[in-house]
Formats: structure tokens, sequence, C-alpha cells
């Protein structure tokens, strides 16, 4: 297992910059574990993620048992976006609540996935690209009973 250190930096200038970075390393690496600290005499958020990375084999024939599913520029229709409305709202008061950047719940392409997917079950969860055993354990419930309200 290897561990990587991210600074989150609050100033606007520096916000999107360090959200990009972070999500691009989680793009390319599967998260076993996240730590993170908020650091008031500096104003930003330390993040320290355990991870393995993702491997990716150029040569072999071997297809993968199946690809995740990912909104990738798919437009969403009307009930799509209630849908995703609802899931942003859901997650910043989760964020709030554990004290945590938004970003570490779900990401933007993570919830418009499940907008667009609309699982209806914890292990049809596992088809998204970005949802794995914890993000289910945690989250996976409530994912469902807002899939289900609307």
């Amino acid at each position: 297992m290897k561990v990587k250190v991210f600074k989150v930096r609050l100033d606007q200038e520096f916000l999107h910059h360090d959200q990009q970075t972070l999500d691009d390393f989680l793009g390319k690496h599967q998260v076993v574990k996240v730590e993170t600290a908020f650091i008031n005499d500096e104003n930003y958020w330390s993040v320290i993620l355990y991870f393995e990375s993702l491997k990716t084999a150029v040569t072999t024939v071997k297809e993968s048992k199946h690809a995740k599913y990912a909104a990738e520029g798919e437009e969403l229709n009307s009930d799509e976006e209630k849908i995703l409305y609802a899931l942003k709202e859901w997650r910043s008061d989760k964020a709030k609540e554990q004290n945590l950047p938004s970003y570490f719940i779900a990401t933007n392409k993570e919830l418009m996935s499940v907008a667009k997917y609309k699982p209806a079950r914890k292990e049809e969860l596992l088809d998204i690209k970005g949802f794995g055993k914890h993000k289910i354990e945690n989250y996976g419930e409530e994912i469902l009973e807002i899939l289900e309200s609307i």
C-alpha cells in the first residue's frame, strides 16, 4: 500500500486546481483509506490517501469482468436533473455533518452517473465508476432512498 498527501487550500485562487489534482489522482488509483485534517492556521485541508495503483495491462488480451458505468459527457433529462439536484443536496448535508469536503462523499461525475444509471440495489452501485465497498457501505442506503423518493 502506498501513501500520498494532498493539500486542498480554501483560497479561491487555489481551490479549483487543488480539487482537480485530487480528482485526477482518485481517478487513477484505488483508495483504501482516507484521513483528513483541517489546518486552521493556514486554512487548508490535509488529505492523506492510502492507495493501490490501478493496474492497466497493455498487452493483455483478457477483458475485465465488466466496465464500470460512467456518465461521461452525457446530457441529463429533466428527471435525471431532479435526481442530481437531490443527490447534491444530500452530499452537501452529509459533508457538513461529517466535516469533510463534499467531493470526499462523492464527486459530481459519480452523482451524475447515479442519476443516469438509477441503481435499485446496493450491488448495482458497484457498477458505477467510483463506487466501491467503502462508499456503498457508508452511503449506499441513503443514495438508494433518494432515488426511490424521486
